[in-house]
């Protein structure tokens, strides 16, 4: 990840410059002096180690003599360079500009002191020239110099990093012997002895100097090794976010680790070249109250990620069952003390599929698990793909075209479809036939592992509580099935979703008033199935032992799934619309008109001040919010002939002209971080390089640290950092070395 230049008016960062770039001092005084220099008035509230770990100046601020190479590939300061050369005038010349690095004012003493420390610097300067004999080794005299011990560990420290940087990336399989061993101490001397092989004298040397009975690298010190990597690289991510101010929060399903289970998180914002980016950042550990996991991950994203949860505009908590119910009662809890963090679906996920995961009824899991197992059995065979396309023939002779474009689907991800529960519907008898065929394996064609998933999932769906739970979703979900659609479309179908919502909730409120009419044609529909397949029709056996239990009279069935399937059902997902799609959602949605192709669809007659007000406080110049969108509409309603509209948030971030439209700027950033639009960057790279590195990896090969690596393999690491990083942290190590 770049490091950006802190001056103002200044654009370098280091992915496009060969500058070397420095850290803020951590010496009060002396950092004092470079903000003071800086002219930023919102870093004078930050402490030296807070400006230490996030914020640099490019080379270009120092005088030459300020600046010493010690080697071919590392640059440093003076102890007591100060940086003097800054442009604090440029942004005069353009009145429309707007600036994120503001530059304060100052008064005529404040000036006369900058004056005074440059003199100094100049005569401090001129001086040592004169004190040395022209040689490049006198201009590091004031370089502390490493020992012949000091730059031995350097240089075996760079090449551990090296070593399990290519583990983390290449994801080499490892395996957890304990916790303080956290990679295969074969694997890892192998490495390190390939890399002695290839010539690494300083591997050698400390290999050849150890005692036969010394550990090498002992497992303590790789999870110390580890540990640095995974910071570096989250500090580098972290450092963007904080430079794109506003940002969304999203988790994922439960990740199985050999310490337990942990939520992966990611972070969503715009970075500084206008790029949509979701990053993933770290494994948190998931356990406790959902009080307590509420409290404790605010307390994790503003004490050890430095971020500001104000700056927070999006949840999106994906997950089923428990870990649902867990999530969005985190989210909740959120929200309740930082309102703006908007929760919302996810953009990767169809909405029925969201709204069926969050319901909390046995019945509702139940068909959600057998659907992804169903659809993983399928995909681990092509021959079993084939049976499944046999059974469909069979059962579609009448219809052809319906059976191959069944067909075509079950070759994709059905199970994500956004009309995924009538598909299941339709699939119901050809896979009970192909499951039934494959369990019998008459022709001894199938393994037993074949046969015994098949008669599990076969069970399953021959009971008629899952063909009833079915049929109601696929019956109380396509009320929403268009609306979610829309917002998983273009811009335009996300800004007349927004607009249709009362009618979906129309269409709600008068299933629920209407209930035992819809209910009973949907049971009929259940019962019509279950015979077809000659399914017996009853109450859940868990319900009649229940009953017999407590002795009450006999419940028929068509009452009791009524009471305890549809109802609840309808009741759950009308409120989770409600919940999911609040005012505020709406008003956000409804500020996609900002975009030129919603605009123009609109005759150029949006009334985008009618919903400005939700992100008024986060504008750069909020007074001139009315005239700046007036020059907008005329803007691209009188373009030239040969200009198109832009039709995402994407494209028009990416034309040079927004940038004169600081309020619509803002705007555009914070509507492309919330959780809910599709990606119009980089976007999902990080949720499959996730799915990625899950799928390749065993549970007990799993290492957190590792994933972080793999997973962000992107990101630009900078070996001698990172030891430098190792050695503040484990100053002891040094030491024992001298």
């Amino acid at each position: 990840m770049p490091n950006f230049c802190a001056a103002p008016n200044c654009t370098r960062k280091s992915t496009q410059s060969d500058l070397a770039f420095f850290r803020f001092p951590r010496d009060p005084e002396r950092c004092r002096l470079w903000v003071e220099n800086c002219r930023r008035a919102d870093l004078e509230e930050k402490t030296p180690d807070q400006l230490n770990k996030h914020y640099r100046l490019c080379a270009k601020h120092f005088e030459p003599a300020m600046i010493c190479k010690t080697s071919p590939y590392r640059t440093v300061l003076r102890d007591t360079a100060i940086p003097t050369i800054f442009d604090l005038t440029s942004h005069l010349s353009n009145p429309h500009s707007r600036h994120r690095k503001r530059i304060k004012i100052l008064t005529d003493e404040e000036v006369r002191k900058i004056k005074e420390r440059r003199l100094e610097s100049s005569l401090e300067q001129l001086l040592s020239k004169k004190d040395t004999t022209g040689e490049d080794d006198a201009e590091v005299e004031d370089v502390p110099q490493l020992t012949a011990h000091q730059k031995e560990l350097r240089e075996f420290l760079r090449s551990l990093f090296e070593v399990i940087v290519l583990i983390g990336r290449q994801n080499i399989p490892s395996s957890f012997q304990a916790k303080e061993e956290p990679l295969n101490t074969s694997t890892f001397q192998a490495l390190l002895e390939n890399r002695i092989n290839a010539g690494d004298e300083v591997l050698r040397a400390r290999f050849e100097a150890a005692a036969v009975t010394e550990e090498f690298c002992p497992g303590a010190q790789q999870k110390q090794l580890l540990d640095v990597c995974e910071r570096c690289i989250r500090d580098e991510l972290l450092q963007e976010v904080r430079e794109s101010r506003f940002f969304s929060l999203v988790t994922g399903e439960l990740v199985e680790f050999p310490e337990g289970q942990h939520i992966p998180v990611f972070l969503r914002f715009v970075d500084q070249s206008n790029t949509l980016r979701e990053e993933f950042v770290e494994f948190l550990l998931f356990e406790g109250e959902e009080k307590c996991m509420a409290d404790r991950l605010e307390s994790h994203i503003m004490k050890e990620w430095d971020l500001n949860m104000e700056h927070c505009r999006g949840q999106a908590h994906s997950g089923s069952g428990v870990l649902g119910i867990k999530m969005k009662s985190v989210a909740n809890q959120l929200m309740e003390k930082y309102p703006m963090a908007m929760n919302t679906p996810c953009a990767t996920y169809a909405l029925n599929i969201h709204l069926a995961n969050s319901i909390p009824l046995t019945g509702v899991q139940v068909v959600m698990s057998v659907l992804k197992k169903t659809d993983a059995f399928f995909k681990a065979s092509p021959q079993l793909q084939a049976e499944l396309d046999s059974a469909i023939s069979i059962l579609s002779q009448g219809n052809t075209e319906k059976g191959d474009e069944l067909k075509e689907n079950c070759r994709a991800t059905w199970t994500e479809l956004h009309n995924v529960f009538e598909m299941a519907v339709e699939l119901l008898e050809p896979l009970l036939l192909c499951m039934d065929s494959i369990h019998d394996n008459e022709d001894l064609k199938w393994n037993d592992q074949f046969t015994g998933d098949a008669y599990a999932i076969s069970e399953a769906l021959a009971d008629f509580e899952f063909i009833v739970t079915l049929v109601v979703m696929k019956n109380a979900l396509s009320f929403t099935r268009a609306f979610g659609k829309n917002l998983q479309g273009e811009t335009l179908d996300v800004y007349f979703a927004a607009s249709s919502l009362t009618a979906v909730l129309h269409s709600l409120h008068e299933v629920l008033d209407n209930i035992e009419v819809y209910h009973e044609y949907w049971f009929e529909e259940a019962v019509n199935l279950a015979t077809a397949m000659e399914i017996p029709v009853k109450v859940p056996r868990l319900f009649l032992r229940k009953q017999r239990a407590i002795e009450t009279l006999e419940i028929q069935a068509e009452a009791f799934y009524k009471e305890y399937l549809t109802l609840p059902l309808m009741e759950h997902i009308t409120q989770e619309v409600k919940d999911m799609f609040s005012d505020n959602h709406i008003r956000a949605l409804k500020c996609l008109s900002l975009v030129p192709a919603v605009m123009g669809q609109m005759k150029f007659n949006t009334s985008e001040e009618a919903h400005a007000d939700i992100f008024r406080s986060d504008l750069p110049q909020p007074d001139t919010l009315p005239a700046e969108l007036h020059c907008w509409r005329i803007k691209w309603k009188h373009r030239g002939k040969e200009v198109n509209l832009p039709c995402t948030i994407h494209e028009t971030l990416q034309h040079s002209d927004v940038k004169f439209f600081p309020n619509v700027n803002a705007f555009l950033r914070i509507l492309a971080s919330l959780p809910v639009l599709a990606f119009g960057g980089q976007g999902g790279t990080g949720q499959k390089r996730l799915q990625a590195y899950l799928s390749d990896t065993p549970v007990r090969h799993r290492s957190k640290s590792l994933a972080v690596l793999n997973i962000n393999y992107h990101v630009k690491l900078d070996l001698d950092e990172m030891v430098e990083c190792y050695i503040k942290s484990h100053p002891e190590e040094e030491s024992s070395n001298e």
